[in-house]
């Protein structure tokens, strides 16, 4: 026991030299060189058509290029940005009661066997007869109910890049957010698939046509610390049976 307390203890000082470390300074940001949409960006781009040794200028107002009038500029390639609109509405609310009763009696008496019962009453304490030799009650009873709600409503828009495209055609996208205010940063993450068909002419998609996808919207920092409950307690609620 004393080699596991000590273990742990241990376990708890490394832990809190760790925080120590940020006490006084503001949450430090993710890279942004350091994620896959860098990487993806990164990448040379398409080969340049050339003549000679000047590349090829076609520009036209009727050329179905990206750059013309008239061009796609819809994210379809590897290291492409689009927009992605995340309108969550969602409500929903559960009600269940249920209810059982049950009751039972049986008495069961030898009143005249013999003369025996009689016999009996008189070796028994006072009130006491062989008369109802045995009788039994039972009563039980039982009721539950439970309700549950929810309710939650988020609206954001955030920049996704083109990280890679499946064989049938279909791109995954990632996009990522941080914005700090004073000591406490807000993170925002979107990855998933989607069709190239289902980007608007806006260059934009919204959540509900991303295949898989995967949202997360939380925070860091010094009000998000003091929200969470210490080490101890919820060490204490895994351990503890009660």
């Amino acid at each position: 026991m004393r080699r596991l307390a000590f273990l742990l203890s241990l376990v708890i000082a490394a832990s809190a030299c760790g925080r120590l470390e940020n006490v006084g300074k503001a949450p430090a940001m993710s890279p942004a060189e350091s994620g896959a949409e860098f990487a993806a960006m990164n990448r040379a781009g398409l080969p340049v058509e050339v003549e000679g040794d000047r590349p090829v200028d076609r520009a036209s107002l009727w050329s179905g290029g990206r750059s013309s009038l008239l061009g796609d500029r819809r994210a379809q390639n590897t290291g492409d940005i689009l927009t992605v609109t995340i309108e969550i509405n969602d409500q929903a609310e559960f009600s269940n009661d249920s209810s059982r009763s049950r009751s039972g009696a049986e008495t069961m008496g030898v009143p005249h066997l013999f003369g025996i019962p009689q016999t009996v009453d008189q070796a028994l304490p006072t009130g006491a007869t062989m008369g109802s030799a045995v009788e039994t009650t039972s009563n039980s009873a039982s009721s539950g109910s439970g309700t549950t709600k929810r309710n939650e409503k988020l609206t954001l828009r955030v920049a996704a890049t083109v990280i890679g495209t499946l064989p049938n055609g279909v791109l995954q996208i990632q996009g990522t957010q941080e914005v700090r205010v004073n000591f406490e940063l807000r993170e925002l993450i979107v990855t998933g698939f989607v069709r190239p068909e289902d980007i608007s002419r806006q260059n934009e998609i919204p959540y509900d046509k991303i295949a898989s996808a995967r949202i997360s919207y939380g925070g860091r920092g010094q009000i998000t610390d003091v929200q969470q409950p210490r080490y101890g307690q919820q060490v204490a609620d895994i351990i503890l049976p009660f």
